[in-house]
């Protein structure tokens, strides 16, 4: 009998546990929507992550990453470093794109199909977009062209 209260008790905690990260992540995405919203940006990615690495940023001498966020995600510190408002990126990767020091932003970003993508350079970014425009035309032309074999059983009786 002490073992099931045991065990019991210990499913009460981690539903416990579950419980409070479930409310956190609700009360994050509300957070979040009620700071998009008024600036009409539309998220593309379910989850994500960006860094910044303090050692190699020279926002202090270019501000490129500041000028170019949508979302104002990035700002600066009163101790002149930029900072992140976590809640206000998107996961864009423009501030990737014009940082003129290679991994010194980093982003991952989940998509809603559970793909995560990483990225700390402008070229791995372009390679990332880039792969992702090619998937697209590949499935648009699919969709419009038929396949080969397709293709034999419409138009074969007619060549002979």
């Amino acid at each position: 009998m002490e073992r099931q209260k045991a065990g019991s008790s210990g499913s009460t905690v981690s539903d416990i546990f579950s419980m409070l990260v479930e409310t956190s992540q609700r009360e994050k995405q509300k957070r979040r929507q009620e700071l998009l919203t008024p600036l009409g940006v539309k998220e593309f990615f379910v989850d994500g992550r960006i860094t910044i690495n303090k050692r190699t940023c020279k926002g202090v001498e270019c501000k490129l990453c500041i000028k170019v966020c949508p979302t104002n995600a990035l700002y600066w510190q009163f101790t002149g470093e930029v900072g992140i408002t976590e809640e206000l990126c998107i996961y864009c990767g423009a501030c990737v794109l014009n940082c003129i020091v290679d991994d010194c932003i980093r982003v991952m970003r989940k998509r809603e199909n559970g793909e995560i993508e990483r990225f700390s350079t402008p070229r791995a970014f372009t390679m990332l977009e880039h792969s992702i425009n090619t998937r697209k035309r590949l499935e648009r032309v699919r969709a419009v062209f038929p396949t080969a074999t397709d293709y034999l059983k419409l138009y074969k009786p007619l060549m002979t």
